[in-house]
């Protein structure tokens, strides 16, 4: 069974405008399916299972690229994602992304890691759309 998902893709803006609004998670309803809404460490996260109000960590650093997300569940469940961005040169980059199992029991994981990585997919491309059209 696989426990983890990495996919990347190829950004065609420099790799400090991609970071700003990656790193910012008040963008996050604008890319992802997931998040409704974030403000100030907290975000509404559609779920299979309805909207649910969890905590958000991110945490990042510019220097290194990295934007790595916390989400803690109402249960105390911690979910997590880790990214990063490496320059190309000075007008293009790549994320790639790590994707871990979702807190969910043991017989529902796979399905779910699944269905994860294919809405992933649709949101590295949601991403790709919304940076080059503003580059």
């Amino acid at each position: 069974m696989k426990t983890f998902d990495v996919q990347g893709i190829a950004l065609a803006v420099p790799r400090d405008t991609a970071f700003a609004f990656v790193a910012d998670p008040s963008t996050l309803p604008r890319w992802t399916e997931a998040f409704e809404s974030v403000e100030d460490g907290r975000a509404v996260m559609r779920t299979p299972r309805g909207a649910v109000s969890i905590g958000l960590r991110v945490d990042s650093s510019a220097a290194l690229g990295t934007v790595d997300w916390r989400m803690t569940f109402p249960d105390g469940t911690v979910a997590a994602a880790y990214s990063r961005l490496v320059g190309l040169d000075d007008r293009r980059c790549v994320l790639t992304f790590v994707l871990t199992p979702p807190p969910v029991p043991l017989e529902e994981l796979e399905g779910a890691l699944e269905a994860q990585s294919a809405t992933l997919r649709k949101e590295l491309a949601s991403l790709k759309r919304i940076l080059e059209q503003r580059a």
